[in-house]
């Protein structure tokens, strides 16, 4: 399957916490290799990134760890 194509069906979710803002936010989708889509619910209809796994892991990681905390 193209990557186009798996974006366009792919399963896109956002945070639970995301009700308080409106429902919007950022939204994300499993790609096939591990990959994952990050898109802004504001404008689904512009191209979304590609994230590499190890490249989510390592933000998720610093998420968790407080490193992006303002």
């Amino acid at each position: 399957m193209e990557l186009s194509d798996e974006l366009k069906t792919a399963a896109w979710r956002k945070a639970t916490k995301s009700g308080s803002n409106q429902g919007n936010c950022l939204e994300v989708a499993p790609l096939s290799g591990g990959r994952v889509g990050l898109r802004d619910s504001e404008a689904p209809e512009k191209a979304p990134f590609v994230l590499s796994a190890s490249v989510w892991d390592a933000f998720i990681d610093g998420a968790k760890k407080g490193e992006f905390d303002f």
